[in-house]
């Protein structure tokens, strides 16, 4: 399964499985290739970017392109709350955790350039790091 399959399996994931984190209302997918958040609360403010890991919760994951999050910071708005919705095996039975990350400092993102040998040659990425460090809420344990 590709990443971006992953990703949009997971997201949806979320929204089947949590409420709002703000008010308990229903969670909305938000556009494909919608700038920076993912999902948005059906009944309040909130929004939130989604991340699905195939691994016991860590406290690095990847984001997604630099720039756009580059120009946000720049112009002085936080980074969006992260939702990390982590799955994986133990002993042959599937866990699955999701936490929530409602604020990420500047310094928790690690900007990268793929190499000009990727797909995406010399395009500008950047890693969620220290997660496990940063206060942060468990909406789902299985």
């Amino acid at each position: 399964m590709s990443n971006k399959q992953t990703g949009n399996a997971g997201e949806q994931e979320v929204v089947d499985l949590i409420a709002c984190p703000n008010c308990g209302k229903k969670l909305m997918l938000l556009p494909t290739n919608y700038p920076l958040c993912d999902v948005q609360c059906t009944a309040c403010a909130f929004r939130a970017q989604i991340k699905t890991n195939n691994s016991k919760p860590k406290s690095e994951v990847f984001g997604a392109g630099w720039q756009i999050m580059s120009k946000v910071l720049k112009a002085g708005f936080l980074t969006p709350s992260l939702i990390v919705n982590f799955k994986w095996k133990e002993q042959n039975k599937p866990k699955q955790r999701i936490l929530f990350f409602p604020f990420i400092p500047k310094s928790n993102l690690k900007h990268y350039k793929l190499s000009p040998e990727a797909r995406r040659a010399n395009y500008e990425m950047f890693r969620y790091t220290k997660l496990l460090e940063l206060p942060h809420f468990v909406l789902f344990d299985k």
